[in-house]
């Protein structure tokens, strides 16, 4: 098994890098993930942290007040990702702005949490499960594609309320999300290239009418 796994990702690798031309840079000039505007919200979230690791001893206070002078005047969000790198695991981050191809090779990999979901996003499941949570999630486009090769595996998809998940194959577009959005709601396109492979959304539950 470790042995088909290792070449999986090799093959997933070529794959995505083949591809991936078409994800440097915005061809539309939308800014990059680090560019993205901050919100209150956003170095809220970092304070916490550093208020946490002073708290345990990992802070000093004078580093403690340097570090929230710096997340309090932050503009981007570039700003704001490098200052908890040292405090906290990768996986652990309060903000991702890893762009990278998602791959699931015989294992189960996800993304979700407070991350910056690029304009095109390349997915690989082979034998495996990709899960990509957009509930807290930030969009650098109106419309974000996402080029899935499934191979036996299957493409997850978590989304809040307005979020709107269609999936085109070679000879038709089928709406996956049931509830309905808005006109001008974000859209998410899944571009499938499938071998036996699913693609599912998890939608949050309907509201209930007032009568």
């Amino acid at each position: 098994m470790p042995r088909l796994q290792e070449v999986g990702e090799r093959l997933a690798e070529e794959w995505t890098s083949a591809r991936r031309g078409a994800q440097n840079g915005s061809p539309d000039g939308s800014p990059q993930p680090h560019e993205l505007r901050a919100s209150d919200a956003d170095r809220e979230r970092i304070a916490q942290v550093l208020q946490d690791a002073h708290a345990d001893g990992r802070l000093m206070l004078d580093e403690l007040e340097e570090r929230l002078t710096i997340v309090y005047s932050a503009r981007t969000l570039g700003e704001l990702a490098h200052v908890t790198a040292d405090l906290l695991p990768a996986e652990e981050q309060p903000l991702n702005l890893d762009g990278r191809p998602v791959s699931a090779i015989f294992k189960k990999e996800q993304r979700g949490g407070r991350w910056v979901v690029p304009a095109e996003l390349t997915v690989t499941a082979m034998f495996g499960t990709t899960k990509l949570d957009l509930r807290d999630a930030i969009l650098q486009n109106r419309r974000i594609i996402i080029n899935a090769t499934l191979v036996f595996g299957g493409l997850e998809i978590h989304v809040p309320e307005g979020l709107e998940v269609i999936r085109v194959t070679k000879d038709k577009t089928a709406r996956l999300t049931k509830q309905p959005t808005e006109p001008g709601a974000p859209v998410v396109e899944v571009r499938t290239t499938n071998f036996a492979g699913e693609v599912k959304v998890k939608e949050p539950p309907r509201r209930k009418r007032r009568r």
